[in-house]
């Protein structure tokens, strides 16, 4: 999508709160379908201004068109806003891990420690090869900084915002600046699995673009909330492309 193609998908996603299934999509209770005002081109042009950067076309169009955030996959985007101060910043459980000072550095299709990680992980202390419980934690708390400093380094996430929270401290990412500009990046690292991309369901062999991520979601989204509220009325939710 690009600029003016986003014409009533606001209006849609308000509209399904009043929609008898709207509790059981996934994320409701967290944001009720409510979406925050959209920013205007002067708001918009002194956010990219600030970020040294130029937001993907599609994901500044619904910016400006959409909302700045609010009802969206999972528990909704992070809403972007302006602080007492004048800077911009993403708010929610997971917008604080967004590097607004090194937004126009390039993405790292690969992690900077992708060598450690194997190596780190086969280190992992084993609580059986223990015979006092202490001494496997006091081994397992110095095994896990390590770790924490190699799966966890901002040098890994640089180049993207974290946009959404999926639950059990699982987020998405959109790519802002490099080769992988513009599509959304799943992180598990609560999992102890690298970032990675995600792909369109019905094309696996493509990048999944922000436009693509929100319409499946508002197309599921859409679905369960008309289908009925009868008790034990089983809902799927795509857990791995993002939209539940």
């Amino acid at each position: 999508m690009t600029s003016g193609s986003w014409a009533g998908v606001r209006e849609k996603v308000q509209g399904l709160a009043s929609l008898p299934g709207a509790g059981k999509v996934f994320g409701y209770f967290g944001h009720g379908f409510a979406l925050a005002e959209p920013l205007s081109i002067g708001e918009l042009s002194d956010l990219e201004s600030r970020l040294g950067i130029r937001l993907p076309d599609d994901y500044r169009a619904f910016l400006l068109e959409v909302g700045a955030g609010g009802a969206g996959p999972a528990y909704g985007i992070f809403p972007i806003r302006r602080t007492e101060g004048g800077d911009w910043r993403w708010e929610g459980d997971g917008g604080y891990m967004t590097d607004l000072d090194r937004l126009a550095e390039p993405f790292p299709v690969k992690s900077p420690h992708a060598d450690r990680i194997p190596e780190l992980a086969a280190e992992r202390p084993a609580e059986d090869d223990f015979e006092d419980v202490n001494d496997y934690d006091s081994a397992y708390e110095v095994w896990d900084t390590r770790w924490a400093e190699v799966m966890w380094s901002n040098d890994r996430t640089v180049g993207a915002i974290c946009l959404c929270h999926i639950g059990c401290a699982e987020r998405r990412w959109l790519v802002v600046s490099g080769p992988e500009r513009g599509h959304i990046w799943a992180d598990a690292r609560c999992d102890d699995v690298d970032l990675a991309p995600l792909h369109p369901a019905d094309a696996p062999a493509k990048p999944l673009t922000f436009t693509t991520w929100y319409m499946e979601w508002l197309t599921h989204a859409t679905r369960q909330a008309q289908a009925s509220t009868a008790p034990g009325t089983p809902y799927r939710c795509r857990h791995r492309n993002g939209w539940l």
